[in-house]
């Protein structure tokens, strides 16, 4: 697939792995939506790209309600004729140690990385099956295997995230409409510049965001990186449960 003049939508398109696709995508002269809670770094970066002469759009977007996603859309409707790829990138982690524990950080990780998820596809599918055509692209994470200590709330909602794609990839095939899967490892980015443990094999946002969308041209089912990161998970993901859970606990966050 050329990427070259297509439509596409990236949410959580403010900082991180977001901004770094937005860049990406720009170099290849895609039409842009661009959706994140922070109108004011989107404006910054549609000021940045103002000699590209693209077709770029900014909104003002908290995925995690769904007046928000809703009116985002039907601002999109009136200037976009279509969406030919939606990459649904909004994300939000945070380590909660069980001394802690509050459901608020439990609805603000799933409100954003599944609830989120759920109310952009409800937009997206009536335009798509009509086309039948488009491709939607999910960012989960490899920490969707296993509940690892601190993240639970952010490896249940990549677990559940993972588990609703597979299921939309399943329905919409007959549809011709794509769905791909992202598994990033550890990435650097202003969510885990946050946290206080090492984190192996991390890389750039950018080199994230290049990954992602040679897959995308490709058109892979799922997009998993770093390879050294995929392995140990995978291995991880093997171990019987009461071993993992007697090793898992005795790693204590700082």
């Amino acid at each position: 697939m050329q990427l070259n003049g297509k439509t596409i939508l990236i949410t959580g398109a403010s900082t991180g792995i977001g901004r770094a696709l937005v860049y990406n995508s720009a170099m290849k002269k895609c039409n842009l939506i661009l959706l994140s809670r922070r109108k004011k770094l989107l404006d910054e970066i549609i000021r940045d790209l103002k000699g590209n002469n693209q077709n770029i759009t900014a909104i003002k977007c908290d995925v995690s309600k769904k007046r928000d996603v809703t009116k985002a859309f039907e601002k999109i409707k009136k200037k976009f004729k279509r969406i030919d790829i939606a990459i649904l990138n909004a994300g939000i982690g945070r380590n909660v140690p069980i001394t802690k524990y509050n459901s608020n950080h439990a609805e603000d990780i799933f409100g954003v990385n599944v609830i989120g998820m759920v109310y952009c596809v409800e937009q997206l599918l009536p335009h798509f099956l009509k086309r039948k055509a488009g491709m939607i692209v999910g960012v989960s994470s490899l920490a969707d295997n296993r509940g690892y200590s601190g993240s639970g709330f952010y490896s249940a909602s990549k677990a559940a995230t993972t588990i609703f794609l597979e299921g939309l990839s399943v329905e919409l095939r007959p549809y011709n409409i794509k769905v791909v899967t992202v598994k990033p490892g550890f990435v650097k980015t202003p969510m885990t510049d946050k946290n206080k443990y090492k984190m192996p094999f991390i890389i750039s946002a950018e080199k994230a965001a290049e990954i992602i969308l040679n897959g995308i041209k490709k058109e892979k089912r799922y997009i998993q990186f770093p390879l050294s990161t995929l392995l140990i998970t995978k291995i991880i993901g093997l171990i019987p449960n009461f071993i993992y859970e007697i090793a898992a606990s005795k790693i204590k966050l700082k």
